[in-house]
C-alpha cells in the first residue's frame, strides 16, 4: 500500500445525528430508508427546510419577503412543504410552472425569469396570472404580442443586468455583457414603453451572483442593488412596487469553507430599509434563495457494490455516481476538483481508518464522488452518504447517461 495522503473532505452540515452507529436522516436511519427505498436515493429532511427558513425570517428584516428558487429542487414534496413557509416561487422555464402548479402553488405567488422564454411559455405565464421577469426588449414585443391575443394585460417587470456583479461568487449574473437582463441604462425607456402598454407593472428584478458565502460581500452588493433600483424607478417616472434583490447566499462545500453570517447581512439590510430614498419607501423587497434553503437538508445515499485496489489505492465503487451528482464529482462549473462531504453512512462517527476512492458505476473517469478521502474502513453493502445534495443534485444531473436512470427521491 502507498502511504496515506488522504485528501480533505468538505464540512459536513451540522445538526446530523447517529442513530445506532448509522447517519440518522429527519430521525431515520439511513439503512433504514436504502431497505425501504433502495439505492441510489436523495433523502430530504423536512425538519431541516424548516428550520432553515425559520433562522432566515429571523435574521432578516420583517419587510424583507423570501422566496424559492425552484429550479434548486423541484421535488414536489419539497415544494409543498415550503408552500406555506416561504412567500413567493421564482421558476426558470415552462415545465417548472407545471411542477408548481401541479403542487398546488398559487402563480400569483410565482414570478418567471429566463433568458430563452417561447412563446408557449409566455402564453402559459400570462393566462395563468405569473410575473414575468422581462430579459429583452424582443421578449417584451412577444409577450405584448401575446397579452393583445389573449385579451389580458401581462403581470411584467423587468430583469436588470446592473454594472455591478457578486463580488467572490461561484457564478456571476451580472456584470458586462451577459445573456441575463436588460442592461441598465437600457431599462428606463422600457419601462416606460411597457407601462404605456399597459401590463401590470411589478417592478425590477436585480440578480447580481449566487453561491457566495463573504457576507460583506453580499452587503456591499444589496446596498448597489437597492441604490441602482431607486434610480432605474426616478428615470423610469413610476413608483416601484416590487423589487427582487436576487439571492447569493452560498452554502459550504468545500474544505476551509464557512458559513456566511446571515445575522451580518440582515442587520445591514434593516439599517438600509430604514434610510430608504423617499421613491422606495412603499417598495416591497424580497430575495429569492435556492440552494440555501434546500441545499443542507439532502443527502445522496449510495450502496458500495464492490471494493478493489489498483496500484496500491482503494477504491469503493457504488451503485450511484455523478448521473445523480454531477457537482459532487466536480463536474457542474468547478475549475479545481475538490470533496464535498461526504461520509460512510452506516459507520457514522467511526475512526477513520484508510484512504480511499469513492467512485460511481459508470464508465468514465469522471465519475468520481471522494478523492483519496480519509474514511473507516467500509465494505460491500455499506452506505455512502454525500451531503449538502438538497440542491443542484437530481434535476441537475444527466440521469439518462448509460442508461442508468434517476434515483428515488423521498421527503422524510
Amino acid at each position: 500500500m502507498k502511504p496515506p495522503n488522504p485528501k480533505p473532505l468538505g464540512p459536513i452540515p451540522p445538526g446530523f445525528a447517529a442513530i445506532d452507529g448509522e447517519l440518522a436522516i429527519g430521525g431515520c436511519k439511513a439503512s433504514d430508508l436504502a431497505a425501504e427505498m433502495g439505492t441510489p436515493l436523495f433523502v430530504y429532511a423536512r425538519d431541516r427546510l424548516t428550520e432553515r427558513v425559520a433562522a432566515l425570517r429571523a435574521a432578516m428584516p420583517t419587510r424583507l419577503a423570501i422566496h424559492y428558487a425552484v429550479k434548486a429542487n423541484p421535488f414536489e414534496p419539497v415544494l409543498r412543504h415550503l408552500a406555506p413557509l416561504v412567500d413567493g416561487f421564482d421558476i426558470a422555464s415552462g415545465g417548472e410552472l407545471a411542477i408548481v402548479q401541479a403542487a398546488g402553488i398559487d402563480p400569483a405567488r410565482v414570478s418567471f425569469a429566463g433568458p430563452g422564454k417561447r412563446d408557449a411559455e409566455l402564453e402559459a405565464a400570462i393566462a395563468a396570472g405569473v410575473t414575468l421577469n422581462c430579459e429583452s426588449e424582443g421578449e417584451a414585443d412577444r409577450t405584448l404580442a401575446i397579452s393583445a391575443r389573449l385579451g389580458k394585460a401581462p403581470r411584467m417587470a423587468i430583469r436588470v443586468n446592473p454594472d455591478f456583479d457578486l463580488k467572490g461568487s461561484g457564478m456571476k449574473m451580472g456584470g458586462g455583457a451577459k445573456q441575463f437582463g436588460v442592461d441598465e441604462d437600457r431599462v428606463p425607456a422600457l419601462a416606460r414603453r411597457l407601462i404605456a402598454a399597459g401590463v401590470e407593472w411589478r417592478g425590477f428584478h436585480i440578480f447580481a451572483g449566487s453561491q457566495a458565502l463573504s457576507a460583506e460581500a453580499i452587503i456591499d452588493t444589496q446596498a448597489q442593488t437597492i441604490a441602482l433600483a431607486a434610480r432605474l424607478a426616478e428615470e423610469s417616472g413610476a413608483a416601484l412596487l416590487h423589487c427582487n434583490l436576487g439571492g447569493g447566499f452560498g452554502i459550504p462545500y468545500f474544505p476551509g469553507d464557512t458559513p456566511v453570517d446571515i445575522a451580518a447581512i440582515g442587520a445591514a439590510l434593516g439599517d438600509r430599509f430604514a434610510d430608504l430614498p423617499e421613491v422606495l419607501r412603499e417598495t416591497r423587497f424580497c430575495i429569492e434563495l435556492g440552494r440555501y434553503l434546500a441545499g443542507e437538508s439532502g443527502v445522496y445515499l449510495t450502496r458500495i457494490v464492490d471494493r478493489k485496489e489498483s496500484h496500491g489505492e482503494v477504491f469503493l465503487v457504488t451503485d450511484g455516481g455523478l448521473h445523480h451528482q454531477l457537482a459532487a464529482s466536480g463536474n457542474f462549473g468547478t475549475v479545481v476538483r475538490r470533496n464535498y462531504p461526504s461520509a460512510i453512512a452506516t459507520r457514522f462517527g467511526a475512526e477513520p481508518g484508510e484512504e480511499a476512492s469513492i467512485v460511481g458505476c459508470l464508465c468514465t473517469p469522471l465519475d468520481r464522488l471522494a478523492d483519496k478521502g480519509h474514511f473507516p474502513r467500509a465494505e460491500v453493502g455499506d452506505l455512502v452518504a454525500v451531503f449538502c445534495a438538497g440542491a443542484y443534485g437530481a434535476s441537475a444531473s444527466p440521469a439518462q447517461f448509460l442508461g442508468q436512470g434517476p434515483a428515488t427521491e423521498v421527503l422524510v
